[in-house]
């Protein structure tokens, strides 16, 4: 069952964000639509010098580590809620993901930071009950390997404690960054849209903040398409 979502400007106007990975398509789609919103943002990368163009009103671009309890506890007191986009392809995926797992709820606790929004990705969706996209007898092998990462982050977060309140949103198969935004979206709970669904970074954008505002789906794997 899927919910259909036409986005309504929320009243969160003034409550800071921190965006993980703000420097990839997602995390800057997140950032621009925080800021249309009127969030402060905090834009966390890993080489601000890299990032400049980031940094405008009300945006500050800043040094961080999405593995790293202490940076993500440095970094999130006074923030409503935490985005995490980051990726790294120089390390190994599950390395990576359930490394971001584990320090974004040691360190948004310490922080006293509750909601937390987790990027996923459409293959670990089931496509029935049971069986996930993944687990398919023609999907590549080097993809399974990536995608396990985010199966073993999942994991993590749901291994921990209730007080972080953590959603892990999965785009669709295709992220069309040329596709203007709708203003639209459609969610469901851990299963793939038929055909893989489709949507754009700024309607993607739309998504995640509409959970920052005003949270409807808490510990799962939300699927989100056009």
């Amino acid at each position: 069952m899927s919910d259909d979502m036409t986005h309504t400007q929320g009243t969160g106007g003034g409550a800071a964000v921190l965006v993980f990975g703000a420097g990839g398509r997602v995390g800057r789609a997140a950032v621009a639509e925080a800021v249309r919103r009127g969030h402060p943002v905090t834009a966390v990368v890993r080489d601000p010098a890299r990032h400049r163009d980031l940094a405008g009103d009300g945006v500050t671009v800043a040094r961080g580590d999405a593995t790293d309890a202490a940076s993500v506890a440095a970094l999130a007191p006074g923030h409503r809620a935490a985005i995490n986009a980051a990726v790294r392809m120089d390390v190994g995926s599950e390395e990576f993901f359930v490394g971001a797992a584990k320090a974004m709820v040691s360190g948004l606790a310490q922080a006293g930071v509750r909601r937390f929004l987790a990027l996923g990705i459409a293959s670990t969706l089931e496509v029935s009950p049971g069986v996930r996209m993944m687990d398919g007898p023609d999907f590549p092998e080097q993809h399974r390997v990536f995608s396990q990462g985010h199966v073993a982050e999942f994991d993590a977060l749901r291994a921990s404690a209730d007080a972080l309140d953590w959603l892990m949103v999965c785009p669709p198969l295709e992220l069309a960054p040329e596709v203007p935004r709708t203003g639209r979206y459609r969610t469901a709970d851990g299963t793939l849209f038929e055909g893989g669904g489709r949507i754009s970074h700024a309607d993607l954008a739309l998504a995640l903040l509409d959970e920052v505002e005003a949270p409807r789906h808490h510990r799962i794997q939300l699927a989100v398409s056009a």
